[in-house]
């Protein structure tokens, strides 16, 4: 692969700043943009350097607006915030940062109005068919397995 000249550069530069202030973005997906843009491994470095100093990119800042949002938009639980952000190589120590913007008690609220909204979608006749289907379902979202089981057994009271 051959370096890119310094106009280019800057213009890579210029996309990058872009490509971090539309969105907020971790090093990965930088990573990703840079090698889809062909841009040589010593180059990305500097590139990421430049990104990191001008603070277009922050990882901290990262985590904790995914973390909030994904909370928010989707109503995912911690253990699957916690997955989708190792999984775009986000350290444990900022992992717990993000989570730690989700208020705990409005945390707990939208747990159990989600799990009462899914537990009355559902409208399988067979009690055991409709159990595993809400509890995949809240799993799925990351919510955590005791909270899924106590509610599911007190949902099923109410029957």
């Amino acid at each position: 692969m051959h370096s890119l000249s310094n106009t280019s550069v800057l213009d890579i530069i210029q996309k990058m700043e872009y490509y971090c202030s539309y969105q907020e973005r971790c090093h990965a997906e930088v990573v990703q943009k840079l090698y889809a843009l062909s841009v040589p491994s010593n180059q990305q470095d500097e590139i990421i350097v430049h990104l990191l100093r001008h603070n277009f990119l922050n990882e901290e800042r990262f985590a904790k607006l995914f973390s909030i949002s994904k909370f928010h938009q989707k109503k995912w639980g911690k253990n699957r915030i916690s997955n989708e952000l190792k999984q775009r190589n986000i350290s444990d120590y900022l992992i717990k940062v993000g989570l730690k913007e989700i208020p705990e008690e409005e945390y707990t609220t939208t747990f159990h109005e989600l799990a009462e909204k899914t537990w009355h979608s559902i409208t399988e006749k067979n009690v055991l068919k409709k159990r595993k289907k809400y509890c995949d379902t809240l799993l799925r979202k990351g919510w955590e397995s005791d909270w899924v089981y106590q509610k599911v057994k007190a949902l099923e009271k109410n029957v």
